[in-house]
């Protein structure tokens, strides 16, 4: 139904910026809904960073507010995470998912996708 691909991550030193990219592939007739941002970094679980709705309302945790802003472009289904000020406690695996809806023949359709994962390396 969907599929995601992300892209931006990289090295960078600590202080430094990226922008991840994350575009939506969908079938025709789906809709999607929240997109979301999470993270893994080795030997820990994954979780969110931050995530956005359809009408742009955003959530962050709390170790990245301030620093990082979501944001999205309904016409491209992309999503965009802007790093700042980045430390090398945000060196992880960073995935992308959005959640998404249709409506078939015999009821609606929902689920959720998620992208490969994209590495970001903070070094000091």
């Amino acid at each position: 139904q969907v599929q995601l691909a992300e892209s931006g991550g990289g090295l960078v030193q600590v202080g430094g910026s990226l922008r991840l990219s994350c575009a939506a592939t969908t079938e025709s007739g789906v809709r999607i809904n929240v997109m979301e941002w999470h993270r893994q970094a080795p030997g820990h679980q994954r979780g969110l960073v931050a995530s956005i709705s359809p009408d742009s309302r955003t959530n962050y945790v709390d170790s990245v507010k301030g620093r990082f802003t979501i944001s999205r472009d309904n016409a491209k289904n992309t999503v965009y995470l802007q790093m700042n000020n980045l430390k090398p406690d945000d060196t992880a695996v960073y995935y992308c998912n959005a959640d998404y809806f249709k409506y078939a023949d015999d009821g609606p359709v929902v689920g959720r996708a998620w992208g490969q994962g994209t590495q970001v390396t903070v070094s000091s």
